[in-house]
């Protein structure tokens, strides 16, 4: 009983914070942002709901989310657990140089993107000089675009999240299942994934979230044409200052998360019971 009490207490004041400083604004911010309240919001989500072109938005922003999630959920996982199984000396330095992206700014690496897929970028270049095409195709402010960019961003976030699960399973596990006659990619499929499976989970929630909520690199290579809620976020809090669309689309971005963590969660214990 003690104990429970000291740990109480240990934990109220994060507590506190964590109410105080984000949970009672982000809630005044959703149901009731500056000038309206919260009928205004719950009658312009209603609208985002029902009007094709919110529909498209929305329809978009969860699709290109799901696929930056699987993207980087197939390429990160094998190479974290390369990286989990290497035994050489360099393996540290290949999974500082798979995360090292983490540590760039993203406008930097969005960038880089608006020089390759530009009209006279590396890959629009490569297209005519192999013949494929006569003219360089516009490969900017498409979904394409926003998928790969964002698949470079979060792809090192997908590899460090498998690499910690992928670490704690024993590989002496990976040994016996093969002395028993397993092969490699059964033993991988019945050994390593059930195993590791919460963190890749983990992994697809962070990736999923990060990429419906991500600004910069939709605005830089979508533009106006291939709107996500993010950018349509910013519009209407920033240019057209209209609040209660504003609310409506970030309690959708909301619902958003928070139902793929609810089944991110669900799939995680699914797993531990299996």
């Amino acid at each position: 009983m003690r104990t429970r009490r000291l740990t109480a207490l240990l934990l109220l004041p994060g507590l506190v914070l964590l109410l105080a400083g984000f949970l009672v604004p982000a809630a005044l911010m959703l149901l009731s942002p500056p000038g309206t309240g919260t009928a205004d919001v719950f009658a312009r989500l209603g609208q985002m709901l029902t009007d094709p072109y919110d529909l498209t938005i929305i329809g978009r922003t969860l699709g290109i989310g799901l696929t930056v999630t699987v993207v980087c959920v197939v390429l990160g996982f094998p190479v974290a657990y390369l990286l989990a199984r290497s035994t050489s000396r360099w393996a540290g330095v290949l999974l500082a140089v798979a995360i090292f992206p983490l540590l760039l700014s993203n406008v930097v690496r969005t960038f880089g993107w608006l020089v390759v897929l530009g009209s006279q970028g590396a890959v629009g270049q490569a297209l005519v000089a192999l013949g494929i095409v006569d003219e360089a195709p516009q490969l900017l402010y498409t979904p394409l675009a926003i998928v790969l960019g964002l698949v470079q961003l979060f792809l090192p976030l997908a590899i460090v999240s498998s690499y910690s699960a992928l670490a704690q399973v024993d590989a002496r596990l990976d040994e016996a299942a093969r002395g028993l006659g397993a092969g490699r990619a059964r033993t991988f499929w019945t050994i390593v994934v059930p195993l590791s499976w919460p963190g890749v989970v983990v992994a697809a929630t962070l990736v999923f979230a990060g990429s419906i909520t991500a600004y910069t690199t939709p605005y830089l290579l979508g533009g106006s044409r291939q709107r996500m809620l993010s950018t349509q976020l910013f519009q209407y809090s920033s240019s057209t200052l209209d609040w209660a669309a504003a609310s409506a689309t970030a309690l959708i971005m909301t619902v958003l998360v928070f139902g793929v963590a609810a089944l991110s969660s669900a799939l995680g214990r699914k797993a531990r019971i299996a």
